[in-house]
């Protein structure tokens, strides 16, 4: 199955790769808001649709841009594919954008592809069998201080999104880092944990097909992948946040506030835990 994920995803990739050597002839339309569709997304979804379903008639598909129409959307077996994460990288021009393609069994991620197909580097996992790039195996980064970390994310871009709640958030995770990174394609941000090229990553506003296939990269290179709160049950809660086990368990209290499943109480707690540790570090600096 692994091996015709990657079909797949080189697929999608040659047909992106084709496309973006004159990409301003490309129509593009919007689905809403700065919310951007080509094309390019259309094509590259139907390659892959084409092969996973020539392969696996039986199984279900769940594509970012046609939703469940193909396929048995009752089958243990579920794809979740996202044909172009990064679109409006795509259409700049900007090099950042990738393909994904996650296999899901009874709720359960089994098999994962994201390809970058302008560094044709491909990242793949299998669950219980590790994490690789361009077949040598991969894990997470070993930092054990959040202050010495690079994190990845990305930023609100719908008119409906918080952006005052972000920009606390933001302000929180930069002051204690060493840097945070928005590249603009949250599949190839969760392989770059993976691969131990930044230290952790997250986000709000994500969907499944966002999610899937760089979240199996993640835990299969050692890593934890949860919502804000911490737990394991996010795939359909539109926010996500991973790291490698010692990083992670220190962004839990700086998220959690921010997480819509968290608590009045547990929010106010960790408010008071966080105005604390400011106390005591403007003490410590005098």
């Amino acid at each position: 199955m692994l091996n015709v994920a990657v079909k797949a995803a080189r697929a999608a990739g040659a047909i992106i790769n084709r496309a973006a050597l004159d990409v301003e002839a490309v129509r593009i339309s919007q689905k809403q808001v700065n919310d951007f569709v080509t094309e390019v997304d259309h094509a590259s979804e139907q390659a892959i649709i084409e092969n996973l379903l020539t392969a696996y008639p039986d199984h279900g598909i769940l594509a970012e841009e046609s939703g469940s129409q193909h396929g048995n959307p009752n089958a243990d077996h579920i794809w979740i594919i996202d044909p172009l994460d990064g679109t409006t990288n795509f259409i700049h021009g900007f090099p950042v954008y990738c393909v994904s393609i996650a296999l899901q069994v009874r709720g359960k991620l089994e098999q994962a592809v994201v390809y970058d197909p302008t560094r044709n580097d491909l990242f793949t996992a299998t669950k219980g069998r590790g994490a690789f790039m361009n077949e040598r195996r991969i894990r997470v980064s070993k930092r054990v201080r959040l202050d010495e970390c690079l994190l990845s994310t990305g930023f609100p871009f719908r008119p409906e999104d918080d952006f005052d709640k972000y920009l606390r958030l933001m302000g929180d995770m930069m002051q204690r880092t060493a840097g945070v990174r928005r590249p603009g394609a949250a599949a190839l941000d969760l392989a770059y944990v993976a691969a131990g090229f930044t230290d952790g990553f997250f986000e709000i506003g994500l969907q499944a097909w966002d999610m899937a296939a760089g979240a199996l990269l993640v835990t299969e290179a050692g890593g934890l992948v949860g919502n804000f709160t911490g737990e394991a049950n996010y795939i359909d809660q539109k926010e996500c946040m991973a790291a490698n086990p010692r990083i992670y368990a220190q962004m839990v209290p700086l998220l959690q506030k921010y997480s819509k499943f968290a608590s009045a109480a547990e929010k106010h707690e960790v408010a008071e835990t966080t105005k604390t540790l400011r106390l005591t570090s403007a003490s410590e600096t005098k």
